[in-house]
């Protein structure tokens, strides 16, 4: 299998949880990047955190951080461009900070999906989840241009590219991701 950079999306604001860093909110006791890390890390060859606040927390990690090179909190899309660009391998595996609960196998599937394509998203039912997506690091130029051109919107971006969606049906409770205070308490 060709080296696969995992790239944890947690650059967002946190609005919808008050405007705290949902990567770092306590799930059983651990941040919830905790998590996901510990899933991530054994489906991928490097880890690089997209974070734009809070850099030195996410640091303790162990991992390589880095912020958007696109000021204003633009968005997935900013965090997916930092990464491509720090990324030291040909694929990159992106995966939302406030998903704990993330495949085991989400690498491994998404790569078997992407075959030519460029980019392979999960998807559950008729549902695809954008921020969990395996992506060839050669796409850096075209997103860079759609980001210079204006363009934020996930799936205006995903319409450009050939993309492969790969079902996850028999995992669908793995894509849950955690925006409020009430969805931390219950998880």
């Amino acid at each position: 299998m060709s080296v696969v950079t995992g790239i944890v999306l947690a650059g967002g604001q946190g609005r919808r949880m008050g405007g705290v860093d949902k990567g770092l909110q306590l799930l059983h006791g651990k941040p919830m990047v905790e998590h996901v890390i510990g899933r991530l890390a054994p489906q991928v060859d490097e880890i690089l955190i997209n974070a734009n606040q809070n850099l030195e927390a996410y640091g303790r990690f162990g991992h390589r951080v880095v912020p958007d090179a696109i000021g204003g909190f633009a968005g997935p899309l900013a965090g997916l461009h930092a990464g491509l660009g720090a990324a030291k391998s040909p694929f990159a595996l992106t995966v939302p900070c406030d998903s704990p609960f993330l495949p085991a196998d989400l690498c491994s599937r998404l790569k078997n999906g992407l075959q030519e394509n460029d980019l392979a998203v999960a998807k559950t039912g008729d549902q695809p989840h954008p921020v969990f997506s395996l992506v060839r690091v050669s796409v850096l130029d075209h997103l860079a241009q759609f980001l210079s051109d204006g363009g934020r919107k996930i799936d205006a971006w995903y319409s450009t590219l050939k993309i492969v969606e790969v079902p996850f049906d028999d995992e669908a409770d793995a894509f849950r991701n955690i925006n409020t205070r009430e969805e931390l308490n219950s998880a």
